[in-house]
């Protein structure tokens, strides 16, 4: 394990953050070698290990961000987006890959995480799964396939906790449908069908959100024109799909060039 690549997972105590954990130290190609959590927390100071219900672990919950990065070779971090663009800032001073899994980026925030990325490895994504990546590909390439005559509409189902809506995913989906068909979502989504909204516009892109009990990730997307429905699906029930996808990607920006990656270029799907 000498060898390994050290990550450090911010947002420690989050169900994530605890997966995130679980899944590093059970690889052996990957090291734990540091855990973040926000000032004032109860875990900070404290044994890791001890604070997840388990042995000693010899890894001790920090606040100070900058101190454990420089210590490792990747950060694996999934919390809020006002927390993950000081992250990135933070990342990038130590020259260590950054694997970003929050969503609900403002536009400003991207761009400070594209200047970090000139100096570090980012690699953010909406998803990490190989299956929902895979799905994104396959919406881009029905997308292109089928005109107009099919609605496309995109219906995504997460827990009762969750803070952002549309999904990550789901804008990735609806970005892949736009792509697909070569026009903008920006002009195309349409996220607020509330009332007497009339009949659907052609070549909308529709976005529902579904929030309930502890939905882990559903994502569909529906081609629907007259006398027939195509519906591409991917349902995850166990969170570990993330954790191992970000783990993986963490592995692979070891050695690459600064820059901004996705996971489609970590799955080696990426279209040229």
């Amino acid at each position: 394990m000498t060898d390994a690549p050290g990550i450090v997972v911010t947002g420690a105590s989050g169900r994530m953050g605890q997966m995130l954990i679980e899944t590093i130290n059970a690889s052996d190609r990957a090291n734990l070698v540091g855990a973040i959590e926000r000032p004032g927390h109860g875990w900070i100071g404290k044994d890791l290990g001890e604070m997840m219900g388990g042995m000693s672990s010899g890894v001790i919950v920090t606040d100070d961000a900058l101190e454990a990065f420089a210590k490792a070779q990747a950060v694996v971090d999934f919390t809020s987006p006002a927390a993950s663009v000081d992250f990135a800032a933070l990342a990038a001073q130590a020259r260590c890959v950054h694997v970003i899994g929050t969503t609900g980026f403002a536009e400003s925030d991207l761009k400070k995480i594209g200047a970090a990325a000139r100096h570090a490895t980012v690699i953010r994504a909406g998803n990490m799964s190989l299956g929902v990546n895979l799905l994104v590909q396959l919406t881009k390439k029905a997308a292109a396939a089928l005109d107009d005559d099919y609605d496309i509409e995109v219906i995504e189902a997460h827990h009762n906790q969750k803070v952002d809506a549309p999904s990550g995913t789901a804008l990735m989906l609806g970005q892949a449908a736009a792509d697909g068909r070569n026009i903008s979502l920006e002009n195309a989504a349409d996220r607020a069908r509330d009332g007497i909204t009339g009949a659907r516009e052609r070549g909308q892109i529709g976005f529902h959100a579904v929030r309930g009990g502890d939905i882990v990730g559903e994502h569909d997307v529906l081609f629907a024109a007259p006398g027939e429905r195509i519906v591409l699906r991917h349902v995850a029930s166990d969170r570990a799909v993330f954790a191992r996808g970000a783990v993986k990607a963490a592995l692979w920006g070891q050695g690459r060039r600064p820059g901004e990656y996705d996971m489609l270029d970590v799955l080696g799907l990426k279209e040229n």
